[in-house]
C-alpha cells in the first residue's frame, strides 16, 4: 500500500516537472526573433529574442547609426568583424546557429574584403543561439 503512494507522487512530480519544462520551452520560442544591423565604421545595431521579426529589425536599426544593412536571426547568433588598423575599411558580418560559427565567418568575411586585422566589433545571439 505504501509502495503505491510513493509511485503516485512520483508519478505526480514527473507530470508536473514535465508540464513545467514544456511551459518554459513555450515562453522562449515566444520571444526568439532577433536583428543584427551593420554598417560602415563600426556602425551597429542588435536586438534579441523579440516576439516578431518586424520589431527585432526595427530596433536593431535604430540602434545603428548610418546607411546600416539590417539581418534577421532566429535562434541564432549574428557577428561583425572590423579591421582594426581602419576601422572605416574593411569588415564583415554573418549569422549562424551558434555563436562560434558566426564569430569565424564574420572575421573572415572582414579579410575577405581586403581587411588586415579583423576583430569582433560586436555580437549577439537570440534565444537559443
Amino acid at each position: 500500500m505504501a509502495s503505491n503512494v510513493v509511485a503516485r507522487r512520483c508519478a505526480m512530480f514527473f507530470f508536473a516537472l514535465s508540464v513545467c519544462v514544456a511551459g518554459a520551452r513555450h515562453i522562449t520560442n515566444a520571444h526568439a526573433a532577433g536583428a543584427f544591423a551593420v554598417g560602415k565604421c563600426g556602425a551597429y545595431g542588435q536586438a534579441f529574442d523579440y516576439g516578431a521579426e518586424r520589431e527585432a529589425r526595427a530596433a536593431a536599426q535604430k540602434q545603428c547609426k548610418g546607411d546600416c544593412t539590417t539581418m534577421t536571426m532566429k535562434r541564432a547568433c549574428a557577428a561583425m568583424a572590423v579591421d582594426l588598423a581602419n576601422p572605416c575599411g574593411a569588415y564583415g558580418y554573418a549569422v549562424k546557429p551558434k555563436i562560434s560559427a558566426s564569430l569565424n565567418a564574420a572575421t573572415r568575411e572582414c579579410y575577405k574584403y581586403g581587411g588586415k586585422e579583423c576583430v569582433i566589433r560586436a555580437w549577439a545571439c537570440d534565444a537559443k543561439g
